[in-house]
């Protein structure tokens, strides 16, 4: 538990009384996956730049930045008034020492593959940061835009206490924790970024989201983050309540460990791209709340998923893949699926039994715990996993972790090849749009084409709000940063 304050206003007008249904895995920004952890260090914590409602790239602790020589440096100017929610001031520093920690390799840091042509940081003044580059790095500020590259206290690091305190310099500071309960947030006072119009924010963890809209119909909470599009599109029908809807660049995904055998043929995770029907289980599992989608989920690269490997499901072609792989009387294999994140993941993982039975794939599935799961899955210990993985507004930030030979989370892809990693290194150092998107265009077509996953579709972030909430912005990053700018009517 964080401290032992609470407020005695808790339920009154000024204090956003909100709720959802999973609590966070862990405080450090650095190494938190679960986009239950995200959403909340998000108001907690900040970085140089954040990433806006359109997914433009605008200040955070940093009031502007520039690239230059050709590229390979990249300096920024922080804000002068930015504190730390300890009263110590943002410094030159404290950017040093969280990149340090970010791309040292015992941090197990989540984004730490985005910041590898990071050769040295200068500090030559009380307000300045230079980061010297090895090569062009194109996606470098978008990769600096997420709560994994969080600005935290040089002295926190120092002490080890990163994840065991929560002292950030964003808008709400987190005075109580109790896991899988609750949280209390109180406004930051200090925060330059700008002024709450509330006092903080009371978050009960409600794990049934029948739960949740039932007290929202009660009036007892004002704001709930709701992820079962089943519960949310009950919402409209409450004259009292709004519900906010936005696409977002996160997506359901089939994962495979092609490093175990027989997902280690490529003509066995071809047939199973081909034995699944995405669109029947985007309308089993999400009611049909979302779009079929490849690889890259971000607007400016988006293709036509029907020009990809094997999008419509083709059965007498996965059948034929498994007979040459030497499996035609199929396997029995695993799948890992977290129980309520996504709440649909248990849904995903009955139909894609069911489809994969098809062509003699028996599949267990194995339900767990959150907090398990992540670690299952961090370890790449799964022989498949249903997940949810988090968009980005650039190609190579989202994928360079998995699909790069330096790759972060390559335990958990397992797989790699060399026109994979070429392709992410052309992508990351051509400056042309037109010609990244080709570039990335073919890597999603390799990708989808070794089926070392494989894609599903996108949903929707759904939020919902009693009437006497004003002002929230939602975000197709699911960030819930747009609270800031709530204000609590009477």
């Amino acid at each position: 538990m964080l401290g032992t304050t609470t407020f005695a206003t808790a339920a009154s007008a000024a204090t956003l009384r909100m709720a959802w249904s999973q609590d966070a895995t862990g405080l450090d920004p650095h190494k938190q996956t679960a986009f239950s952890s995200i959403r909340l260090l998000e108001l907690i914590y900040e970085p140089l730049v954040r990433l806006d409602d359109k997914l433009e790239i605008v200040p955070a602790l940093a009031d502007s930045w520039a690239f230059a020589d050709n590229g390979t440096k990249l300096t920024f100017k922080l804000n002068a008034n930015a504190k730390f929610h300890n009263g110590a001031k943002v410094t030159p520093a404290d950017v040093k020492a969280s990149f340090e920690r970010l791309l040292d390799e015992a941090t197990g840091a989540a984004a730490r593959a985005n910041f590898l042509s990071i050769a040295s940081i200068d500090t030559p003044d009380d307000t300045t940061v230079v980061f010297n580059l090895s090569q062009p790095d194109v996606p470098l500020l978008a990769a600096m835009a997420g709560i994994n590259a969080a600005v935290v206290p040089a002295s926190e690091i120092a002490a080890g206490s990163i994840g065991t305190t929560a002292i950030g310099s964003g808008p709400f500071k987190l005075d109580k924790w109790e896991p899988n309960a609750k949280e209390i947030l109180t406004t930051n006072k200090d925060w330059a970024g700008g002024t709450v119009a509330y006092d903080g924010i009371d978050i009960s963890v409600l794990p049934d989201e029948t739960a949740i809209l039932a007290s929202l119909r009660a009036k007892q909470i004002d704001f709930a983050l709701i992820n079962d599009p089943l519960v949310a599109t009950l919402v409209p029908n409450e004259p009292s309540l709004t519900l906010n809807r936005t696409p977002v660049l996160a997506y359901h995904v089939l994962q495979l460990n092609p490093s175990r055998a027989p997902m280690n043929e490529l003509k066995v995770r071809q047939a199973i791209s081909c034995a699944v029907n995405r669109q029947d289980i985007l309308d089993t599992a999400l009611l049909g709340e979302g779009r079929i989608t490849g690889p890259l989920t971000m607007p400016a690269y988006q293709s036509d998923p029907a020009t990809l490997f094997c999008y419509s499901q083709d059965l007498a072609k996965a059948k034929a893949l498994m007979a040459e792989a030497g499996k035609a009387d199929g396997f029995s294999a695993t799948v890992i699926v977290a129980t309520g994140e996504p709440p649909t993941a248990a849904s995903e993982a009955q139909v894609l039994q069911a489809q994969l039975k098809e062509i003699g794939i028996n599949l267990d599935i194995k339900m767990m715990e959150l907090n398990v799961y992540v670690d299952t899955w961090l370890k790449g210990d799964f022989d498949m996993a249903v997940a949810l993985n988090g968009g980005r507004s650039d190609p190579y930030t989202m994928y360079n972790r998995y699909w790069t030979k330096a790759g972060n989370l390559q335990k958990v892809a397992n797989y790699i090849d060399d026109t994979l990693d070429s392709l992410m290194q052309q992508g990351r150092v051509e400056t042309d749009l037109a010609k990244r998107k080709v570039i990335f265009a073919e890597f999603e077509k390799h990708l989808t084409e070794m089926a070392p996953w494989i894609w599903l579709y996108t949903g929707y972030t759904y939020t919902g709000q009693q009437k006497t909430v004003d002002g929230f912005v939602s975000s197709p990053t699911g960030s819930l940063f747009g609270l800031t700018t709530v204000t609590l009517k009477p």
